[in-house]
């Protein structure tokens, strides 16, 4: 992002070999108070991208505080009539909705899909939903299966669907049942506290321990080797 020419020439260089429009996702900038992202929008529209997106944090603030979305508000107005989506900390279909009212042409959702993917359909549908453990059990049910179709289900497609599995449930931990909120909804920067789910399943998708994640692969993918060893990529700090 401070190397304009590099990236006009990416840019340029990407539009004409493609044959589909070319979207572009930024931050805010690169230093946690130095915002320049509204200083490249205008350059963007003179090289033809279709589409921008907007994370509403620098690249040194991570996730440590919450995003932005004043400042997304005064980007999108100044890249129309490019279409700006803004993006950061959306995880209930009120998070999608205030953040429509910002004037953006639409919003993308990452963590907050991680952590409860069913976050479509509420937003869709405009509602909280108290999605119970068997349900959830079910989503990773097809991910499992979509995995072994398009790994194999031999040694290696087994492994490989269940470190992306992992992966997954690094995120998926963090969701808290609406049934047991104190207030709803929930908040993508609350550090969601140690709790008893209603049944074994649901206090057992709620451990953030690494040996209860390989613990619900196995019900789906079978016994790890005796040498498994897993540690999560994502170490973000992702509350306050």
């Amino acid at each position: 992002m401070t190397r304009t020419r590099k990236f006009e020439q990416i840019i340029k260089g990407m539009n004409s070999v493609l044959d589909v429009p070319l979207t572009v996702k930024i931050r805010t900038g690169v230093q946690e108070k130095s915002n320049i992202a509204h200083k490249l929008i205008g350059e963007m529209k003179n090289w033809d991208v279709s589409m921008i997106t907007l994370h509403g944090r620098s690249r040194e603030q991570r996730y440590t505080k919450l995003a932005d979305w004043d400042y997304i508000s005064t980007c999108a107005k100044l890249a129309c009539p490019v279409p700006l989506f803004g993006n950061g900390d959306i995880l209930s279909y009120e998070d999608a909705m205030k953040a429509r009212e910002t004037g953006v042409s639409g919003v993308m959702i990452a963590r907050g899909a991680l952590i409860k993917p069913w976050i479509f359909t509420e937003i869709k549908e405009s509602r909280h939903w108290d999605i119970s453990s068997s349900e959830r059990l079910d989503i990773l049910k097809s991910f499992t299966n979509f995995g072994l179709e398009h790994w194999g289900s031999d040694t290696r497609g087994v492994e490989k669907t269940r470190n992306f599995m992992l992966e997954w449930l690094s995120f998926m931990c963090r969701y808290i049942p609406v049934g047991l909120l104190e207030r709803v909804p929930q908040k993508i920067n609350e550090r969601p506290p140690y709790y008893m789910g209603r049944d074994y399943l649901e206090s057992l998708m709620a451990s953030q321990n690494v040996e209860d994640w390989i613990r619900i692969s196995e019900m789906l993918l079978g016994p790890v080797p005796k040498t498994f060893n897993f540690l999560p990529k994502h170490k973000a700090n992702s509350y306050k």
